[in-house]
């Protein structure tokens, strides 16, 4: 993919559908950025454009000290 190239129209509908196929089936939104040599702004726009419902960011929750 192109650096640099503004990405419009039916081309940009389908990434997104691609971004939300690999996102839904378990990928990070790093994950894909990396491999599509994109931005995570980007990807995570175009899965925000998909309608994909996002994940929690995880990780431990912190407890109240006394």
């Amino acid at each position: 993919m192109q650096k640099k190239k503004q990405i419009t129209g039916d081309a940009r509908r389908k990434l997104a559908a691609d971004f939300k196929k690999k996102y839904e089936a378990g990928a990070s939104v790093r994950a894909i950025s990396d491999e599509q040599g994109k931005s995570y702004g980007f990807v995570h726009t175009l899965l925000g454009e998909a309608k994909t419902i996002m994940r929690g960011r995880g990780g431990a929750l912190r407890k109240k000290t006394a």
